[in-house]
């Protein structure tokens, strides 16, 4: 590794768990977000020449793992659907065994936690994938116009996703909570569409 390759190299993997933690949203699988921050970081790796020194490395390395995911999922499009179980019991041992170091939680907050992140998961998953792609990022603390360079498109579509892209999870979220019972249909109204 050359000297002027080892700053480049090192502030970009500084971007691993961000990145790790948006393409795990983003594909719904530990694997398959593996694979993508893989690619994303071949590609930044091989193309760093065309990257502006001085500029957001950390949004240079989300555009790239956006585009990776996009163009995965337009290849995924075109493939028939297949369920690959083979790693499911792999995983949850890691799991456990990462796991068990640290002070184990509460049992209502572990039921709590499996909830509540599920219902969120469930209602990022219905989301249309442009409106998707645009509510992480955002998640993650980018601003607009840095969605925008990132996606490619104008600010006032990033705006305009993002908008709907929430009002969808809000809408989605209130009806989950409805449906279980923690909140009263006649005492809160229903969020109001985009």
């Amino acid at each position: 590794m050359s000297r002027a390759a080892a700053p480049f190299e090192q502030e970009a993997l500084s971007y691993l768990d961000a990145l790790y933690r948006t393409g795990l949203r983003m594909m719904r699988s530990e694997a398959d977000a593996e694979d993508l921050v893989q690619e994303t970081y071949i590609r930044a790796f091989r193309f760093r020449h065309h990257f502006t020194p001085g500029t957001n490395l950390e949004a240079w390395l989300f555009r790239i793992l956006t585009n990776t995911f996009i163009n995965a999922y337009r290849r995924k499009q075109d493939q028939p659907q297949t369920t690959e179980l083979d790693d499911v019991e792999e995983n949850t041992l890691h799991r456990r065994m990462t796991e068990a170091g640290a002070d184990p939680p509460e049992p209502e907050q572990v039921v709590l936690d499996s909830v509540v992140e599920g219902q969120t998961r469930e209602a990022l998953e219905e989301l249309p994938e442009h409106f998707r792609t645009v509510v992480l990022l955002d998640a993650e603390g980018f601003a607009c116009k840095e969605i925008a360079e990132m996606l490619d498109i104008p600010i006032g579509t990033v705006m305009s996703r993002l908008h709907r892209g929430r009002k969808f999870l809000q809408r989605r979220l209130y009806d989950l909570a409805r449906d279980r019972g923690i909140v009263a249909a006649k005492a809160t109204p229903r969020p109001e569409g985009a």
